[in-house]
């Protein structure tokens, strides 16, 4: 069983945590991005077992990926679509930059037909979004799910468990992920609240910082950050360009370039505590 696995439950809380610090905060939204990219693995893997199988037997396969796909907005039939390049194992090896356009514009809408029109799939996909917003958080996630497939694999060749029992039991965690996510009030800060809390605060050299409930410190180390970033534009003399990270964000690390004042300054100015006080119980 998965509960008995501690490297897939490893890999399921870190595909959350790709997700949560990605800004799909919202475990129901997560759960329904996690499932469709799970989707788009499983039907690359059971298509090219089938293809394997039929070469075996020497039998004809109609690979689900053969042919050309058309978007349903090409009325015209104008810009045909290799369907080979619709499957996970082509586009997981492509870059993030060019990933996330890709499986947004032409992977999902192909998924959401994939059965024709008409089919009962296809409308309970009607309404289905792919809200993963940016190709970095694309790209972690689905070489988490990778590793996660590899270990599906190994445990069904090692315990002699079936392979669609394991991912049974791996869907099982995700939906637990979900009623746990918020037990004891502990709930993780996506990481662009974060960035844009500390914009708002604008937070400067000589202030005091408290978080009184830190946990992990997001919101005291993403503070340190903006002040050495402020700092660092401020002084022409470093001759340091910084461009938006991938929430849209200016950040920087660039502490050795700080005065020794500076870094006596900064290291009075952070306080945190991972207990919650009882006026926030």
């Amino acid at each position: 069983m998965l509960q008995l696995n501690p490297k897939l439950q490893s890999l399921i809380r870190a595909l959350w945590d790709r997700f949560w610090s990605g800004g799909i905060s919202n475990p129901l939204s997560a759960i329904e991005q996690i499932t469709y990219l799970l989707f788009m693995k499983q039907i690359d893997e059971l298509d090219l077992k089938r293809e394997k199988d039929a070469l075996f037997t020497s039998e004809t396969f109609n690979s689900r990926f053969k042919g050309k796909f058309y978007l349903p907005s090409d009325t015209e039939k104008k810009n045909p679509i290799d369907k080979a390049t619709l499957r996970w194992s082509y586009f997981k090896q492509m870059k993030a930059e060019l990933m996330l356009p890709h499986v947004q514009q032409y992977v999902f809408p192909y998924i959401k037909e994939l059965n024709g029109d008409g089919s009962t799939f296809t409308r309970h996909m009607t309404n289905a979004v792919f809200l993963i917003p940016s190709g970095n958080l694309l790209q972690g996630a689905i070489a988490i799910i990778e590793d996660i497939f590899v270990e599906i694999d190994r445990e069904a060749r090692e315990e002699g468990q079936l392979f669609q029992d394991i991912q049974g039991d791996v869907y099982e965690m995700l939906l637990n992920e979900i009623s746990t996510a918020g037990k004891n009030g502990q709930f993780r800060t996506p990481r662009h609240i974060i960035k844009l809390i500390s914009e708002l605060v604008n937070p400067q050299l000589g202030h005091r910082i408290c978080d009184p409930a830190c946990g992990t410190a997001g919101f005291l180390l993403d503070a340190y950050q903006y002040i050495i970033t402020q700092l660092a534009l401020r002084d022409a003399a470093t001759g340091q360009t910084f461009t938006p990270d991938d929430d849209g964000f200016v950040r920087s690390s660039l502490s050795g370039l700080l005065t020794q004042d500076n870094k006596d300054i900064l290291e009075q100015s952070l306080y945190g505590t991972t207990s919650t006080p009882p006026w926030f119980a």
